[in-house]
């Protein structure tokens, strides 16, 4: 039998995760909560051992070990600190929290109650970004000094039937998509010790377009575009821009800039994809990129492999690290208004390295 897992949170993320953990027999998904009690009928019933429940019966329930908190952020610290009050340990969706008070009151719930809390996203322990981490590690680029994360989208009201939580507190371009970047270059380039922001806002309201409530108006509260400067502790320094605001971009999604080399990243939204490589010229015959063969990480992850790496013990997808990163984030919207330099305090290790590890194996892993 596999480690007990509750799911609270039916959304459209959950059919991922429920997809992944239903190839390993790490996990065993034995209750389901949501707000639309007929959702979580219809989530238990096509499972084999699941029973619908609301989320206090969940978290109350003696079966459940770890529960994976797959509600929206505004939700993610009131399921986990009752989860945790309930001596469960936790795994949830990024960020940690929509607030880093909320954090912080997370992970200290935890260290009390000696529960453990895990954080998406898994996608950085995938062969993209753990391949790009193992040749810096092997020091294929020398010393690494700079580094760039872009994304530039029109916003998720273009796809998403119910998008009003990406433009209220906790959501954002930053917030929403940064947590993949961040973390990455985390994994990269080690914590952040201080940043400096820019912000804006461009449209007061947005349309839905698809779904059932296409062309309803909703209100922005939040900054729709961000960019920033981290400065890491090892003295590396990386620009980012996240934004609703465009059409799109074609720089690569994450580049890494080291004293005799480059690299490009693929989306970090995603779990593979290739790494290409670029020495200096005075260390190569060209101006080619090369494609480096994946080295590290799961391969053909998918979401949920945080959560079977967790369970297994390993806990690379920390909530340590998604605290680090929530720090990152709204350091960085606080020194947008305010204008000034701001420092980051948290300072997490850094996850091991994911050893290049095949599906079948990483599918077929026992629980720790």
């Amino acid at each position: 039998m596999g480690h007990a897992v509750g799911i609270v949170g039916l959304g459209v993320i959950s059919r991922a995760y429920l997809e992944t953990l239903a190839l390993s027999p790490a996990i065993e998904v034995v209750a389901v909560a949501d707000l639309d009690a007929e959702r979580a009928r219809d989530v238990a019933a096509s499972l084999p051992d699941a029973a619908a429940r609301t989320v206090d019966e969940l978290v109350a329930d003696p079966r459940v070990q770890t529960v994976l908190n797959l509600t929206t952020p505004a939700a993610h610290a009131g399921v986990a600190l009752a989860a945790i009050a309930a001596g469960k340990d936790v795994f949830g969706e990024k960020p940690l929290t929509a607030t880093l008070v909320e954090a912080e009151a997370v992970m200290r719930a935890a260290a009390e109650r000696g529960v453990r809390v895990g954080c998406a996203p898994d996608t950085v322990l995938g062969t993209g970004v753990q391949t790009a981490r193992d040749a810096v590690t092997r020091g294929l680029i020398g010393r690494p000094v700079a580094a760039s994360a872009t994304w530039v989208a029109p916003g998720h009201e273009a796809w998403h039937p119910a998008p009003d939580f990406y433009y209220r507190a906790g959501g954002g371009p930053l917030l929403d998509m940064g947590p993949y970047y961040l973390t990455s270059l985390v994994h990269l380039l080690g914590p952040v010790r201080a940043v400096q922001g820019a912000a804006s806002r461009t449209r007061d309201t947005r349309r839905i377009a698809t779904g059932p409530r296409a062309g309803e108006v909703i209100d922005v509260e939040i900054a729709t575009h961000v960019t920033g400067i981290l400065e890491h502790v090892d003295g590396a320094l990386s620009t980012v821009v996240m934004s609703f605001d465009g059409a799109g971009t074609g720089a690569a999604p994450i580049e890494v800039h080291g004293e005799s080399g480059s690299l490009a990243l693929p989306d970090p939204n995603w779990f593979d994809g290739v790494v290409r490589h670029r020495a200096a010229a005075s260390d190569h015959g060209g101006d080619d990129w090369v494609d480096l063969p994946a080295s590290a990480g799961y391969q053909e992850g998918s979401r949920g492999v945080g959560l079977i790496d967790f369970v297994g013990g390993a806990a690379r997808a920390s909530g340590d690290l998604a605290l680090h990163v929530l720090e990152v984030m709204t350091t960085l919207l606080a020194s947008a208004e305010s204008g000034e330099r701001r420092a980051v305090s948290s300072r997490p290790a850094v996850p091991t390295l994911v050893p290049l590890t095949a599906a079948a194996q990483w599918r077929a892993a026992e629980a720790g």
